[in-house]
């Protein structure tokens, strides 16, 4: 009679486990995971589902990559810190959506993406080992020029993550779920090899001269960063499809001109800013710091509020990154085509403003639109459509510099508050910041109606 009654607990427990695998991405509930993990243990033939797991593993590599941004340098080369992050969560998508019933690998959706490693039907995976190891090998293929400390960091997370993984599953389903993670990791990374980045870093590039076109900017005078990054392959082909902005005022240096007044607003702006708006232009400076990388930086805060389980988080972090980077893409095409000059230029030689300067170094290339914007507009526009619009958070990304947190209360406040930044900081102007934003929005729209988690 007692061993019936275990029994009918244990068959119990799995019938849980089955159905609940089949509602997609889950309870956010600590203690129902725990439970659905345990009862999956009843039969080794089938797998918790990704679900079952928290998103502790993406977390922790989450900061590991922003510490590998911000410590490796040179590292931007031809791309910012997008394309590392939009491919790591790819791979991790890629190495978890076995697990997730309902839910189709993105090979065949994302422009040359090939075909994915299959699991081994009938047995067993653990879903947070294979997220583990496809993390730790992506990361270490995207950042080979890591310090001796960085890469220590690495292989010390990897091993810590994997001493608690292997007491939650036996050595066979261990070793698979490092053997599949690696595999996927390893043809994201061989893919990201043909986008682009690696013909276009190191072409020479000489840009056009003219009235009212972009020149190198003092103090520093750089050469133009990133001139064919416009030209780099995109993950969702029609991503940019009627997204190209409205071109800017033509160029004049007639004070009644749109032109005109474009520039001095920038110079008006720049000559009663209140505190909070110096404060604000340096948090979005990003330098020290991130770079584009701020984005995964309140990206891992914000999952950290919400506490989401693995599946949900896996789907954020890849259409995110590819949100940011074909964002970026888009961006770099229409500031090479208009080649737009940058306001310290014109408030010094037209205004007459000669010792005038933006808050901090203006960025080396052309102004128009605002990358910052653009970015912006289409990684807000992607978090609406996970988590609504409505969503109070605070941005403490730099805490360590002594910068006071930033809060929001909606995805549009962050938005409007990183196009602002650009303006108070004297290194942009309000139109190309505005527009900009309008830019990535219908980038993010593009991709939201385009790519496809869920099986039809």
């Amino acid at each position: 009679m007692k061993s019936h009654h275990v029994y009918s607990i244990s068959f119990f427990f799995v019938l849980v486990f089955i159905f609940s695998g089949r509602n997609g991405s889950g309870s956010n509930d600590e203690n129902k995971n725990k439970t659905l993990f345990s009862a999956s243990c009843a039969n080794k033939k089938h797998s918790a589902g990704t679900n079952a797991y928290s998103s502790k593993v993406a977390l922790r590599w989450m900061d590991i990559q922003l510490e590998l941004i911000r410590t490796s340098s040179p590292f931007i080369g031809g791309l910012p810190p997008s394309r590392p992050f939009a491919y790591a969560g790819i791979a991790l998508y890629e190495a978890v959506v076995p697990g997730m019933p309902g839910y189709r690998s993105l090979s065949g959706q994302l422009t040359d993406m090939p075909v994915m490693p299959k699991t081994v039907p009938g047995h067993a995976y653990h879903w947070a080992t294979c997220a583990n190891a496809a993390l730790a090998a992506i990361n270490r293929n995207f950042f080979p020029n890591a310090s001796d400390a960085n890469k220590a960091a690495i292989d010390a997370l990897e091993k810590e993550l994997n001493a608690a993984y292997r007491s939650e599953a036996d050595n066979a389903t261990f070793q698979r779920s490092v053997d599949f993670g690696i595999a996927v990791a390893q043809l994201i990374f061989d893919w990201s090899k043909t986008d682009g980045y690696t013909a276009n870093i190191n072409k020479p590039y000489t840009p056009p001269a003219g009235p009212g076109l972009w020149a190198p900017t003092p103090p520093g005078f750089g050469h133009a960063f990133g001139p064919y990054w416009g030209d780099h392959r995109l993950f969702v082909a029609g991503s940019l499809d009627a997204t190209a902005p409205p071109a800017p005022p033509r160029y004049s240096t007639d004070p009644s001109s749109d032109y005109y007044k474009m520039v001095k607003e920038v110079y008006d702006i720049s000559q009663t800013l209140t505190p909070d708006q110096i404060a604000l232009a340096l948090f979005y400076r990003d330098n020290p710091g991130f770079g584009d990388g701020h984005y995964i930086s309140i990206l891992k805060q914000l999952l950290e509020q919400k506490q989401p389980t693995l599946d949900l988080t896996a789907m954020v972090c890849a259409k995110a990154g590819i949100a940011c980077v074909d964002a970026g893409i888009g961006c770099w095409q229409i500031k090479f085509k208009y080649n737009q000059e940058r306001p310290v230029r014109y408030i010094r030689e037209v205004l007459g403003h000669r010792e005038w300067k933006p808050l901090f170094d203006t960025p080396p290339f052309p102004d128009f639109p605002s990358g910052h914007s653009t970015i912006a507009g289409s990684f807000g526009e992607i978090l609406k459509d996970f988590f609504g619009n409505s969503c109070r958070f605070s941005d403490h990304t730099y805490d360590y510099l002594g910068m006071k947190p930033r809060t929001y209360n909606s995805f549009d406040d962050l938005v409007k508050e990183i196009c602002d930044s650009r303006v108070y900081a004297g290194i942009h102007y309000i139109y190309s910041c505005t527009v900009a934003a309008e830019q990535g929005r219908k980038i993010a729209q593009n991709i939201n109606n385009t790519l496809k988690f869920r099986k039809e």
